[in-house]
């Protein structure tokens, strides 16, 4: 006889999981299937976030970083830092002793939460029912008033270039080398290959960035593109537009990738290849032929703006459904899921979700770029301020990037911030709350921002949308 739950959770990462603790926290008993596995043969929840995205590469991003600042900034400090070097065993370590702490810390969140965790692989049955297959072949099965998919995503794989996970490698496979490459090859100017090659240029290799689209950035507002593109060539990424791969073959040691481009076919050779063209819905095996349960034609689970499938009582949550691939987005889902299976009030503003890329400087957006709103045919106005003209920033030798603020001319609504610079990351959250908020750019304007701080930026770009900022010269 099956076991019986109110919530089935298939998956573990950061939308599952979460879906499966505030389901317990409603009242309702709940087990949560994950069928993650290291490399190591062990077990983990927390899905590629915790254990090979998220998480281990903000590991190695800050402790790159402090080795470039420690190169190119600490002499202006008056800091002789002579003779620094890289033990790159001991980094990661760090990395892996992060994530099993923060792994280990979902089990006990579920454990104090009444969640019952199953390691294994979840398939949604006809009826509700949900198959488990565990890692040594056996099988079991689940009974659930609700089921929610979370399953999930993988890194996307080109057919002219198949992982071989020792010369052509995944994401996950960048975060684990053991040696710093002479020369490394990433395929993919997006967030993901951005931050592996900031990572591995910074420990000294030589990168080369291939990104098939002539704009760089496209998903980001351009004028933010253009500041990090600069910023990217001064650390000595290379970044070649209009790349298209077409096949790559690994010899002697290391790969050559074909590739065309405006001038015609080109060849590169590198040590390794990192290939970063992002992810793609995790499905496979996931459906029963009849769970009923439908897939778009690009392979992600049909879902309503509630996350409800079309089957009554599933649901799916994260990146196996539409909207960006983001662990907050799918964190949100997964919590909003779990009370309307309560009978709460739940909602998730899609139009307000902020987008960070962790390097140095940090890159962060919230709302519309202004291509889009020139696009769309909204009258609006927009006010930029320079972190060179920042206090704090100066002193934290931060000066680079800016805080761009848009907003609507005929209503004075906040529709976009864009920003890069030192900690833009923790910057957005001020305009993601002002956004949801609904507020003006005058309300920003008359909050009082604490001096000397990075918040004041954001502050003075609020003023220069309508050429009052006192920090910068109005234009």
């Amino acid at each position: 006889m099956a076991d019986a739950f109110d919530v089935v959770v298939i998956g573990g990462g950061p939308a599952g999981y979460p879906a499966a603790i505030r389901a317990a926290q409603n009242g309702l008993k709940v087990a949560c299937i994950d069928a993650w596995k290291n490399r190591d043969g062990g077990t983990a929840f927390g899905g590629t976030c915790l254990n090979a995205g998220c998480i281990p590469s903000k590991a190695l991003l800050e402790s790159t970083e402090l080795l470039h600042r420690a190169q190119t900034e600490f002499a202006a400090h008056g800091i002789a830092a002579s003779g620094v070097a890289v033990d790159l065993a001991v980094m990661q370590k760090r990395r892996a002793g992060i994530v099993r702490s923060m792994t280990g810390g979902i089990a006990s969140l579920f454990k104090a939460a009444g969640v019952t965790g199953i390691f294994g692989r979840g398939r949604l049955l006809a009826g509700r029912r949900v198959e488990v297959t565990s890692h040594d072949g056996a099988k079991s099965e689940l009974a659930a008033r609700h089921v929610v998919l979370a399953s999930g995503s993988a890194p996307t794989e080109l057919k002219s270039l198949p992982f071989d996970h020792q010369y052509i490698i995944d994401s996950w496979d960048a975060l684990e080398l053991a040696a710093v490459p002479n020369k490394l090859c990433v395929i993919g100017g997006g967030v993901i290959g951005l931050e592996l090659g900031s990572v591995w240029r910074r420990l000294g290799a030589e990168v080369v960035v291939l990104e098939a689209l002539e704009d760089f950035l496209a998903i980001a507002d351009q004028q933010l593109a253009g500041e990090a593109a600069r910023q990217f060539k001064r650390q000595g990424l290379e970044i070649r537009l209009g790349a298209k791969v077409t096949g790559a073959a690994a010899a002697n040691g290391a790969v050559t990738v074909s590739y065309a481009d405006r001038t015609g076919a080109q060849r590169l050779s590198a040590d390794k290849v990192i290939v970063a063209v992002g992810r793609r819905p995790y499905t496979t095996n996931l459906l029963a032929p009849d769970s009923g349960v439908a897939l778009d034609e690009r392979g992600f689970i049909r879902v309503d703006e509630q996350c409800r499938t079309g089957v009554e009582n599933v649901w799916a949550v994260g990146d196996c459904v539409r909207g960006p691939m983001l662990a907050h987005k799918g964190k949100e889902e997964g919590m909003a899921v779990a009370d309307r299976i309560a009978g709460r009030y739940a909602h998730v503003n899609y139009a307000v979700i902020p987008s960070v890329i962790y390097t140095a400087p940090e890159i962060a957006w919230v709302g519309q770029t202004e291509q889009q709103l020139k696009a769309a045919g909204t009258d609006y106005k927009s006010g930029v301020f320079p972190f060179a003209a920042a206090g704090r920033a100066r002193a934290m030798e931060a000066g680079a990037g800016f805080v761009k603020l848009l907003a609507s001319r005929a209503t004075d609504a906040i529709l976009g911030v864009h920003i890069i610079g030192a900690m833009a990351g923790e910057l957005i959250a001020e305009a993601t709350l002002a956004m949801e908020f609904q507020a003006s750019a005058e309300d920003l304007q008359r909050t009082i921002h604490a001096h000397p701080t990075l918040a004041e930026a954001l502050h003075e770009a609020a003023l220069a949308a309508d050429r009052r900022a006192i920090d910068s010269i109005n234009r």
